[in-house]
């Protein structure tokens, strides 16, 4: 079939961008960014992906790399025609993949990556190289930009353009090379990057790191304008504190500096060079449900894959970077990976230096690791639960909120503060930080000076029953079980409590009152050893879920059932007294029902639970209200 034949079969298409591409490039048109120079950076590290893809490719199929398996990127400035090409001679595209990866995000998150957009044009431009859709970025200098393509081992070649304001059109074209060549036409006013000394300084910034020649085509002269060695082999004493953070740039899709570099090479067994990185910023997929590491896996230098190379557990997907084995073959597979002893031993030695590493961190600098863990601690936090081999130097590694300190607190911290007679760690787990220091629970240990740790993340719900101790002391939830304070002595720095008054009379009578009322709508009534302030508050029995955490299983509908809570009264309290001091009189039980069923709600209230009948709650209220007002005049 020719060429022309070809291109009748299969006419020029026009086709509407995917919202959510659209949204990107009305950022990228209107965005005031002062650095639209790295709009040449992700086109360079795309066109570099495209090389390092096709490489591994043919190492099982040569014939895809036949006739031309020297990788490069060429520029190309061209003044007359205000242009600027981008050319690779990498795996390139074919049609549904110039319209999948240049006119929709297919890529899981997609959602999550739209939340995260904010209006803010610098912050929105550093979340699309995170997204790996830095092509996009080309529409910060140009008006309308083409794309050539012919994908390896096929012969048909494909020519993209648009003008990033809605729509782009795919049509076959002739006498395509292998790869992909992007052609800029430049805004007016962008011109400085048809400059070659502009050019030169921009590689020289952001791609100097870049494994394969970056080559400046002006007129008939071809100069490579990067060193065009990997960087992760160079001796760390060669490499600038720059040079780390634009590769860290390149490998991350990132704009911001990394916060800790992690630079070496291990030697003896195994043997293999790892550059890693932890971002400053979340990346926007940190919690997608996929859990991927973004680590690139070389083998003496060439690209396999950066999907389920399983060189980090999960709960370290924050990192970034690289790792070069000298040992594993070239023709590994991504599903021979999984099972490969020798990567094993990678993770392992791997996610130890990484573990070790924070731990010099937290040591050394602790308000800069205050900011990581508020950045990644919920994360890491998961190894608690899925990494009993780590679980010691995590729990080491772990900080908290509390309720008697400002900043964070280790579990170290934590145990050398205990009060004389406490034998447990206090936890109270929670959606947010100041609800939970509201919390009725709490009343009673912060009248000792006992300090609770604030639990606000779902990951809290399952390591802390699955850690159960730390240093001989057991993990116990605040809000859980019958708590005995009267063993903790109260803290220095508080006036010694007067002993308390004995309780109300007939306080088992009105217990036993407000047992009959509530019936099985409660597990039992009893009077409350952690209230000092509030009336009442509902607790989970010592064997029953947590409170929290059976809301947040019914949220996600893994639970149908509601245990049932333990309503406790503060006998010291006012109302309790005056209810208590009630009981026998005349017309009383009818209305120490409703006042049962009254306070069982305010506890709900309080738990921030839903009320099973808001109107019978309505009428009690509007009920008791009338009965203490005067009778009219």
């Amino acid at each position: 079939m020719t060429d022309t034949t070809a291109a009748q079969q299969n006419p020029a298409e026009t086709r509407t961008f995917q919202a959510e591409v659209s949204r990107l490039l009305d950022i990228v048109a209107h965005s005031l960014y002062s650095e639209k120079e790295i709009f040449l950076r992700e086109l360079i590290s795309n066109a570099s992906d495209a090389c390092d893809r096709l490489r591994y490719a043919a190492l099982i199929e040569p014939s895809l790399a036949e006739g031309d398996a020297n990788y490069r990127v060429v520029l190309t400035p061209v003044k007359s025609s205000r242009t600027l090409t981008i050319a690779d001679n990498g795996i390139g595209m074919n049609r549904a993949e110039l319209v999948e990866n240049l006119g929709t995000i297919a890529r899981s998150g997609t959602a999550a990556f739209i939340n995260e957009l904010t209006g803010d044009a610098k912050k929105d431009l550093s979340l699309i190289g995170q997204f790996g859709v830095g092509f996009y970025s080309a529409f910060m200098v140009a008006d309308r930009v083409e794309v050539l393509s012919r994908k390896a081992g096929e012969t048909e070649g494909w020519r993209w353009t648009s003008d990033g304001k809605g729509s782009f059109t795919v049509e076959m074209a002739a006498n395509v090379p292998r790869g992909a060549r992007i052609t800029l036409h430049m805004r007016e006013g962008d011109e400085e990057f048809l400059e070659s000394h502009r050019l030169r300084r921009i590689v020289k910034t952001y791609s100097d790191h870049i494994a394969l020649p970056i080559v400046l085509a002006d007129g008939n002269k071809e100069e490579t304008i990067n060193a065009a060695s990997a960087l992760w082999t160079r001796p760390r004493s060669e490499i600038t504190a720059e040079q780390y953070k634009e590769f860290y740039h390149h490998v991350g899709h990132a704009l911001d500096e990394p916060w800790l570099t992690l630079h070496a090479r291990a030697e003896g067994v195994l043997e293999y060079t790892y550059l890693l990185f932890v971002p400053a910023q979340k990346p926007f997929d940190l919690f997608d449900p996929e859990r991927k590491s973004r680590l690139k896996l070389y083998v003496r230098r060439v690209f396999i894959t950066d999907e389920g190379t399983d060189l980090l557990p999960a709960y370290l997907r924050f990192l970034r970077g690289i790792v070069d084995s000298e040992d594993l073959p070239l023709n590994i597979s991504r599903e021979m990976l999984q099972s490969n002893p020798m990567v094993a031993r990678m993770r392992q030695q791997l996610t130890r230096r990484v573990l070790t590493e924070l731990g010099k961190k937290a040591e050394e600098a602790p308000d800069e690791y205050a900011k990581f863990w508020d950045n990644f601690g919920a994360v890491l936090k998961e190894g608690l639960y899925e990494d009993r081999e780590q679980s010691e130097v995590l729990l080491g590694l772990a900080r908290f909120c509390s309720t008697t300190r400002d900043g964070l607190v280790s579990l170290d911290d934590y145990v050398a503060a205990m009060k004389p007679g406490q034998e447990a760690i206090y936890t109270i787990t929670g959606d947010s930080l100041d609800l939970l220091r509201k919390s009725p629970q709490l009343e009673g240990f912060r009248a000792k000076g006992v300090e609770v740790l604030l639990l606000t993340d779902p990951i809290d719900e399952f390591w802390v029953p699955a850690i159960g101790t730390y240093k001989e002391k057991p993990f116990k939830s605040a809000t859980r079980g019958a708590v005995d304070l009267d063993k903790i002595e109260a803290a220095a720095d508080k006036p010694q409590a007067p002993d308390k008054p004995a309780p109300p009379a007939k306080l088992s009578s009105l217990i036993a009152i407000f047992k009959l009322a509530l019936g099985d709508a409660v597990k039992d009534v009893r009077a409350s050893a952690r209230l000092t302030d509030s009336a009442v508050c509902l607790v989970a029995d010592e064997g029953d879920l947590d409170m929290h955490l059976e809301r947040l299983l019914k949220q996600h509908r893994q639970l149908d059932t509601t245990a049932k809570r333990i309503l406790e009264l503060n006998p010291h309290h006012r109302l309790i007294e005056r209810l208590a001091g009630s009981v026998g009189e005349a017309g009383a039980s009818d209305q120490l029902s409703d006042f049962a069923w009254l306070l069982l709600d305010q506890a709900r209230i309080v738990e921030g639970e839903q009320l099973p009948d808001p109107l019978a709650f309505a009428r009690r209220l509007a009920t008791l209200l009338e009965r203490g007002l005067p009778a009219p005049g």
